[in-house]
């Protein structure tokens, strides 16, 4: 079954810039067809095609052939006519698998920093090296929002924690050499409002950084030996996009070297889940309460086909996260049951 999934979805294309209100829903779709029938637009034999969809404008397209679907993606421009339409409309493919683990969003606090720097000139600094992230405006407590990928803020987060270091280190430097005390170990943090990132050497504590979603379909899909592992304790702070753990060794349990090996093992799984996971947002503005919660059971009752899906009910809207073919087929169920819920209102 997962690979005939996988396969379907290697064959579906996704349709943006459907014209919304312009015909009934199954004249539309019977437009869209012929369209990606056409051998003028690269096309061939559809088996399949959703429409409407939960997002104003898109239509899922599937091939009964793979080869179609590379064909018609090569095509530079898709016009959308028919002696139905006043006017054509411009169309945009795209291959079916929307990551959008692609973009995260992350609070940082840089007050600790403004006894050495002048915060204005260092994020315009930051800006210059991580071109590919956006930065918010700076508050006056030294809060900063940056949004882009998630390897990038990581990478900006470690980045920072290093200079964080190094600083803490130096003051420390300051002390030892104005008056013996005895050792201790200075803690840096450099974190959101919840202190994301901690250093604790005596306690032998390692930091790990995910993206939130990675972390909630490790906890709640993968094998429980992954996070259950009863040597290390694992804490978690979530704010937002990002969630903190903390692992630290058991009493007269492992020593640093396994607490982090068991850090990088955390790292491994969650890149490897970065590429190939995806998410699709079912949205629940329009519906009324009643509506919401029959909603979220049908996903519910629809789950128990899809064990390596993760459904995340939230007010307004509701998260599905898993591999591309198996996220299409779910949501595609899904769809299909609204439809039918419409249809009897």
């Amino acid at each position: 079954m997962d690979t005939g999934r996988a396969a379907k979805s290697a064959r579906t294309v996704v349709i943006s810039g459907v014209p919304d209100g312009v015909l009934k829903d199954d004249v539309m779709s019977d437009i869209l067809v012929i369209h990606f029938q056409k051998s003028k637009n690269n096309g061939g034999d559809v088996e399949d095609i959703i429409y409407p969809t939960r997002e104003k404008g898109v239509a899922y397209v599937t091939f009964e052939d793979q080869e179609v679907v590379e064909s018609v993606l090569k095509k530079n421009e898709h016009r959308l006519e028919d002696k139905r339409l006043s006017r054509y409309y411009p169309l945009k493919v795209t291959p079916y698998f929307t990551n959008v683990f692609s973009s995260v969003t992350s609070v940082l606090n840089m007050s600790v920093f403004k006894d050495q720097y002048v915060l204005e000139d260092l994020i315009q600094e930051l800006k210059k090296k991580n071109t590919a992230l956006s930065f918010g405006p700076l508050q006056s407590n030294g809060h900063i929002s940056v949004q882009g990928s998630f390897p990038a803020i990581k990478m900006l987060r470690d980045c920072l924690l290093l200079k964080a270091k190094s600083l803490s280190e130096d003051k420390n430097e300051e002390r030892k050499s104005r008056q013996r005390q005895k050792k201790q170990q200075q803690q840096c943090r450099l974190t959101t409002d919840t202190n994301n990132f901690v250093l604790d050497a005596e306690r032998e504590k390692q930091v790990v950084v995910l993206d939130t979603d990675i972390y909630l379909y490790m906890k709640n899909v993968l094998p429980k030996k992954l996070l259950a592992n009863t040597d290390v304790v694992i804490s978690d702070i979530t704010d937002g996009d990002i969630t903190t753990l903390y692992l630290q060794k058991t009493r007269s349990r492992p020593n640093a070297a396994q607490v982090l090996a068991f850090k990088e093992e955390i790292e491994r799984q969650s890149l490897k889940l970065h590429n190939t996971l995806c998410k699709e947002r079912i949205y629940l503005e329009e519906y009324t309460r009643e509506e919401k919660q029959k909603y979220q059971l049908m996903c519910e009752t629809l789950k128990s086909h899809y064990p390596s899906v993760l459904v995340i009910p939230y007010d307004t809207h509701i998260d599905v996260i898993g591999n591309s073919s198996e996220v299409f087929e779910f949501t595609r169920e899904v769809n299909k049951e609204v439809q039918s819920l419409f249809q009897h209102r």
